[in-house]
């Protein structure tokens, strides 16, 4: 048996791990799209580094676009295997792979009417609307904790990872040759205690661990409570600088947790009467979905619904879908908060608002989780005199904060707990993917000081023998 890194080794994006068993067949561990890459993205995403028709089935662990992005592609470029994931996931990956699909052909299209008129040749998308559904009919849905034959020999199973709705660990039990050999790829792991979600579960004895590393060397600022954090963010910009403080969030997960603490200010009356938006129509549609899967939630957020059937909703709270509506937002000059994708602000609308209000210092551009250090979201972290928006320089004269506790990644103390259920002298090699290097080889050192003997960091396309 076989393993292969072909994306998020070294990086954290593009999440693609091959799995080959003696017999030849091959499960590919979720599909992921390279994002915020420069100008590598696309050929990092063009290039597969092996043949999707060899693939049997897709596991998927959930629904981030770096995880299921290039679903579409693979389809298109032969796979016809089974997709599985958990409920929750199916009903996301049908709105987020469309969304996706529809940024790939209006890239495409804006990019053809500039190569049309230097009369050079017309590109292709990654694939289209079409290629998105059809995958659909691909999907097969396994709940947690149920075991599931996937292939001959092979037995899936999944874990509540914590990380977004659906987020799963997936549990592979793989016999061949007599024996019998347990493999858990983490997918992404979320925070234990966190604001919606339920807290990763335990799981089964491993004999091998592919675990993420997005925050392997460092731990969560807990010096104030989150919902505090933000309503000094929006104290501090719209009533001390009577500016706009623009939040760049993913649609899916973030979104959802910076309304839910708006929600939770407003019920003990510290919600300043603002204008608060959320400008994004997937954004929008993944709330909804959030709503019909309210069994995620912890138990805390089940109290709330007992009092409140809607926890994401609150007053001054205004959807914006139309793109005209969204550049109307330019034009207000009354403070107000903006919510908008997307979480690097490497694409999407927030991208526009950050170029219409970067050079005013009264408004704050608060992140709000992990950034990759290119995207503009990392680049304005470190603080520079200026950015680079739309090929255009704009001088950074808004205020740059960060709430870092929003992140849906638990950091190392929480996959060391993640990890706790472990006989670590069973785990015969410990993976570390979808982590910076440098974090890496920190997170390496405090995992052998823990007992794991062989943790590997593998680059790209890297193949191991499982024994």
């Amino acid at each position: 048996m076989k393993i292969s890194f072909h994306g998020a080794a070294r990086m954290v994006t593009g999440s693609k791990h091959l799995l080959e068993l003696t017999n030849g067949k091959k499960i590919l561990l979720d599909c992921g799209m390279y994002q915020g890459m420069g100008q590598a993205t696309l050929e990092l995403n063009s290039d597969w580094g092996f043949e999707p028709k060899d693939v049997a089935v897709v596991v998927l662990s959930h629904a981030h676009i770096d995880h299921i992005g290039l679903l579409p592609k693979l389809v298109k470029d032969g796979f016809a295997g089974k997709i599985y994931c958990t409920p929750a996931t199916a009903a996301l990956v049908k709105i987020l792979l469309i969304d996706s699909a529809r940024i790939q052909e209006a890239d495409v299209m804006y990019v053809n009417k500039h190569r049309l008129r230097d009369h050079k040749p017309l590109v292709e998308p990654l694939y289209t609307e079409g290629d998105a559904q059809s995958v659909f009919l691909m999907l097969e849905t396994v709940p947690y904790n149920e075991r599931c034959k996937i292939i001959t020999g092979v037995e899936l199973m999944y874990t509540d990872a914590g990380h977004i709705l659906g987020s799963a660990a997936v549990h592979l039990k793989i016999k061949e040759n007599g024996q019998t050999k347990q493999l858990t790829f983490s997918g992404d792991i979320g925070r234990y205690n966190d604001l919606l979600l339920h807290s990763p579960q335990v799981f089964p004895q491993a004999d091998y661990i592919i675990l993420e590393s997005t925050y392997g060397d460092r731990l969560h600022d807990f010096s104030m409570p989150t919902a505090d954090k933000l309503l000094h963010a929006i104290t501090h910009t719209c009533i001390s600088k009577k500016g706009k403080l623009i939040l760049p969030a993913f649609s899916l997960g973030r979104t959802q947790q910076i309304l839910y603490l708006l929600n939770r200010l407003e019920q003990e009356g510290r919600l300043p009467k603002l204008r608060y938006f959320v400008d994004s129509p997937l954004s929008i549609k993944i709330t909804e979905v959030c709503k019909q899967y309210t069994d995620y939630y912890n138990t805390n957020v089940q109290d709330c619904l007992l009092k409140d059937e809607d926890v994401f909703q609150f007053h001054g709270l205004e959807y914006i879908e139309s793109v005209m509506e969204s550049k109307q937002l330019n034009v207000i000059k009354e403070p107000c908060v903006i919510i908008s994708a997307s979480g690097m602000a490497e694409a999407g609308r927030v991208k526009h608002h950050i170029a219409n209000n970067v050079e005013d210092n009264r408004n704050t551009i608060c992140l709000t989780g992990y950034c990759e250090p290119t995207s503009l979201g990392g680049r304005l972290k470190n603080n520079p005199a200026s950015v680079t928006i739309f090929g255009k320089s704009f001088m950074v004269e808004a205020e740059v904060m960060e709430i870092a506790s929003l992140s849906a990644h638990g950091d190392y103390n929480d996959l060391c707990q993640w990890l706790s259920c472990q006989d670590a002298t069973q785990v015969k090699q410990l993976f570390l993917v979808h982590g910076d290097y440098d974090a890496q080889v920190e997170f390496q050192g405090r995992l052998k000081t823990k007992g794991f003997k062989n943790v590997d960091t593998p680059e790209l396309h890297n193949t191991y023998d499982l024994e």
